[in-house]
């Protein structure tokens, strides 16, 4: 399993921290815990070649929170 997901974490003043790496599945618990949503950019050298990609646009990682909130509108 690959460990090269990263994500940017929002700190004071709407600065943004890179964060990770982690693998799938930690990237799924993240979701799972609502540190990670459809507005979240993530990157990976190997899934995305390194662009930082909206988590909405990566179809697995948004099907698993659109599991994890039914009751939130599809905001894609």
């Amino acid at each position: 399993m690959a460990v090269d997901w990263y994500f940017l974490k929002s700190t004071f003043f709407n600065r943004a921290k890179k964060m990770g790496p982690i693998n799938d599945t930690d990237l799924l618990k993240k979701i799972e815990a609502g540190e990670i949503n459809p507005d979240t950019k993530l990157s990976s050298d190997s899934k995305t070649k390194g662009d930082w990609i909206l988590m909405r646009d990566i179809q697995t990682a948004y099907r698993h929170w659109k599991l994890c909130n039914p009751d939130v509108t599809d905001q894609k």
